[in-house]
């Protein structure tokens, strides 16, 4: 009994023991209102900047990206290919450098590995001599045409001097053209204006059989004397007879899918022969006005898509530079003259740019005067193009010169369905 009670008394010694006992808990942290509210309003802010960095640099892209497609008011001429400036305006933009000097060049078409000379510049255009049709059928100088054209991305342009006379590159070759065409003048002695029309339709359907899209033709010489170097490769009649000459023989050639070429701005006269020398001209503006430049009004009114100019140095204009390389002589042919279409030089392996530059390269002064296209011989294009990378790296050559310059190219090229 004694031993009952004792188990009784400590078990309830122990209840009261347990009952007695304090628990204590680890409070969770909790944190205070006021730091709650700091905490949320400057994971809001934090959001909020971050945001507003990703707006303002998407903002940025977008405006970039929308500052590249506005076409440059000062650009804008309305003229003849004005429709694809902005398409041209933005494949211009996509272009390296190398991309976009290459185009500006009608480079003579080399003996061999013709495609990836072409490639390896990315020209513009190639222009054609005999040597290129000599000893040829007409599939060979097809093929060979068709494989300059598709051998780069943005097709080439091709040229040839197909004048009449003295200066037939193909007709002079019996297995490409039953005849030589004759030269203008003979034409005309022989059956006038009727004749002349005629004879620009033949000359153009056997050119664009070949797939050359450019004749470096008409003549707008006038040309009285047959002393001249001119006068056998101009019509030789007064100015109003050659105005018609030319506008007919542009209006064919293009019609025609021939692009027309008036040579050589702004008239060559009684000058030597700019193939063998430096020529000067000493005659008086008015002289231009009112007989050589009528020609390439003439032709311009019918749209003409080029201009070549000579290498004349014309006191009147510019007594220090010959008319390729002169601002002044290209101001007058598009300012006073309104032409908006491509303004390419004369050779620049002419002995009359040769000696001017002292063997240098003439190619970044033919860009600065405003020329587009600069025709030059095959072996100078490498110190060509160097010579106007260093310019635009130096300073000497504003970039924006070869981007106008090359827009109007691709416009050109749009406009005739090239690309």
């Amino acid at each position: 009994m004694k031993k009952k009670v004792s188990s009784y008394l400590l078990a309830v010694a122990l209840i009261l023991s347990l009952s007695s006992c304090t628990v204590y808990h680890i409070p969770p942290v909790v944190s205070s209102p006021e730091s709650s509210v700091q905490s949320s309003e400057k994971s809001i802010a934090e959001s909020a900047v971050s945001k507003q960095s990703d707006k303002t640099s998407e903002d940025d892209v977008s405006e970039q990206s929308e500052d590249d497609k506005v076409f440059p008011s000062e650009w804008q001429d309305n003229g003849i290919f004005s429709e694809y400036y902005q398409r041209a305006y933005d494949k211009m933009k996509s272009m390296t450098l190398d991309e976009k000097i290459g185009q500006m060049f009608y480079a003579r078409c080399p003996e061999y590995d013709a495609v990836s000379f072409a490639q390896e510049y990315h020209l513009g255009g190639y222009v054609l001599f005999g040597r290129d049709f000599a000893d040829k059928s007409r599939e060979e100088v097809q093929d060979n045409i068709d494989s300059y054209i598709n051998s780069q991305d943005i097709p080439m342009t091709i040229s040839v001097d197909e004048e009449g006379g003295t200066v037939v590159r193909i007709s002079s070759k019996p297995a490409l053209y039953d005849e030589e065409f004759m030269s203008p003048r003979d034409i005309f002695e022989q059956g006038g204006m009727e004749a002349i029309k005629e004879n620009a339709q033949a000359m153009a359907e056997m050119i664009k059989s070949f797939n050359i899209d450019v004749n470096f033709a008409p003549v707008c010489d006038i040309s009285l004397d047959e002393d001249d170097f001119m006068y056998y490769r101009s019509i030789g009649q007064d100015t109003q007879t050659v105005c018609e000459f030319v506008g007919e023989f542009t209006r064919i050639a293009q019609s025609n899918g021939v692009s027309a070429t008036l040579k050589h701005f702004p008239g060559y006269g009684n000058n030597v022969d700019t193939h063998t020398g430096i020529a000067i001209d000493e005659r008086d503006y008015s002289t231009f006005v009112e007989n050589d430049f009528k020609p390439f009004e003439a032709g311009i009114k019918e749209n003409a898509h080029l201009v070549m100019v000579s290498h004349n140095i014309v006191n009147c204009m510019d007594s220090s530079k010959p008319a390729s390389l002169s601002p002044r002589v290209h101001e007058i042919l598009r300012n006073d003259l309104g032409f908006t279409g491509i303004a390419v030089t004369d050779d620049l392996e002419m002995d009359a740019i040769t000696e001017y530059t002292n063997g240098t390269s003439p190619a970044v002064a033919a860009i600065l005067a405003g020329n587009d296209m600069l025709t030059i011989g095959d072996t100078m294009l490498e110190d060509a193009v160097s010579s106007i990378k260093e310019a635009v790296n130096d300073g000497t050559l504003d970039e924006s010169l070869i981007d106008h310059a090359v827009m109007r190219i691709l416009a050109w090229k749009y406009y005739k369905n090239m690309m």
